[in-house]
């Protein structure tokens, strides 16, 4: 696939990109992307729930009532979990979400992920550039200049570059990262992705 280059004010520059078919034209694979998202979400849980037990409970231990002759269940402390107070039955303790993904399928799942959005033409090469300073009416420029304002964005940088990515943080939909940084989550969840002609090249680098 070939696709044209844009600059920053997104006009044509003339030249022209072949997309690599080993990243960017594969058949996607819907149960590796589903297994990466998973994944990736499942990171993002700290998992420092926890609600106490009744052994964990303070409350009294004395004996509430007389064993026999009462005609209600036989009791033996405060701390049980039908009582208000009570400790809780199989309540959450604190966990790791975390699991291990295969560095093969989470670099199939990217590439699903990419087939995806160029099938759909939802990629769009761009010449390197950066901000003399972080600002926000920079980078809402740049978006109106591609018609992406108040769509779901998703640049791809070759570099980790601060002035762009701190331009962008305080706009909502529009998402900034490196190539080396890049995952399936951002990629799905994005409506257009507009990648710099040095990001392109690492990602097929490295998902080749």
């Amino acid at each position: 696939m070939e696709l044209s280059v844009y600059n920053k004010d997104g006009k044509e520059t003339g030249k022209k990109v072949t997309l690599s078919a080993e990243v960017f034209g594969i058949e996607p694979n819907e149960h590796v992307v589903y297994l990466d998202i998973k994944q990736y979400l499942a990171n993002q849980r700290q998992g420092t729930h926890k609600a106490k037990q009744r052994a964990e409970v303070s409350r009294s231990t004395k004996k509430l009532f007389r064993q026999k002759g009462t005609g209600g269940a036989r009791h033996g402390s405060a701390k049980a979990p039908i009582y208000v107070g009570g400790g809780r039955v199989f309540g959450p303790q604190p966990r790791d979400y975390s699991f291990k993904l295969n560095k093969k399928v989470k670099a199939l799942a990217r590439k699903s992920a990419l087939s995806s959005r160029a099938a759909a033409g939802n990629i769009m090469v761009v010449e390197d550039f950066s901000f003399d300073a972080p600002k926000t009416k920079n980078y809402l420029t740049f978006l109106n200049a591609f018609s992406l304002s108040g769509t779901k964005s998703l640049l791809i940088t070759g570099d980790n570059d601060s002035n762009v990515f701190l331009s962008s943080r305080n706009i909502p939909k529009a998402k900034v990262t490196s190539a080396s940084q890049v995952n399936t989550y951002d990629l799905v969840g994005t409506e257009k992705v507009l990648i710099s002609e040095s990001a392109l090249l690492k990602i097929e680098t490295m998902l080749k």
